[in-house]
This record gives structure tokens, sequence and C-alpha cells, in this order.
């Protein structure tokens, strides 16, 4: 049992690295410092900027029910703000860190808010 509880925390433990390391790749991507994607809060400001133009959206994420559907739309406008269609929106939108992985490691180029 106990083998089993460490190989969970080490396959969690390599998953949170490859999503820390493909948000960074995504800051830099978009011309933002990539150490702004460590930072709590903060990088939800830059996020919301680089998929939506407006950081200060994110302040809508403190809003019930109104936080779900916003962080669906920033997703859906992330995917497009690097040129994906919509069957990677779509992907992004409902399977986040899958999405922020592909957009982390692919070879997609920032072309703005959409």
């Amino acid at each position: 049992m106990e083998d089993q509880n460490n190989l969970n925390l080490f396959v969690s433990f390599i998953v949170y690295l490859l999503l820390v390391v493909a948000m960074w790749k995504i800051f830099v991507k978009a011309g933002e410092a990539g150490w702004k994607s460590l930072i709590p809060i903060f990088d939800f400001y830059y996020l919301f900027k680089i998929a939506m133009g407006n950081g200060w959206l994110f302040l809508l994420m403190l809003i019930p029910l109104i936080n779900v559907v916003i962080v669906y739309v920033m997703f859906w406008k992330l995917a497009k703000s690097f040129g994906y269609g919509i069957g990677m929106r779509i992907l992004t939108m409902l399977v986040p860190n899958l999405g922020t992985l592909i957009i982390g490691f692919g070879g997609s180029v920032y072309i703005g808010p959409q």
C-alpha cells in the first residue's frame, strides 16, 4: 500500500513539474517573463492578459458561478490566441491540463488575444 502511495506521489509530482514548465513556456511565447507564471494569483492576471487582453478580468473568478464560465472562456481564448482551431479550443476548455501541455510544448506561435 505504501509503495502505491509513493508511486502516486511521484507521478503527481512529475505531472506538476511538466505543467509548471509548460506554463513557463506559454508565458515566454507570449512575450512575458517566465518567472511570472510561478507566483500564485499574479500568474492568473498574466494568463488572462495573454488570453483575453485584459488581466483584470481574473477578478471575475471571485464571483460564484461566473468564475466557472470565465475560466472556460479564458482557456478557450488561450488556445485561440495561439492560433489553434475549434477542436483544440474545446480540448483546452474541457481538459485544461492537457491543453496547457500541448500549447506549452507544441510549436504554436502567440498571435495575441482574438
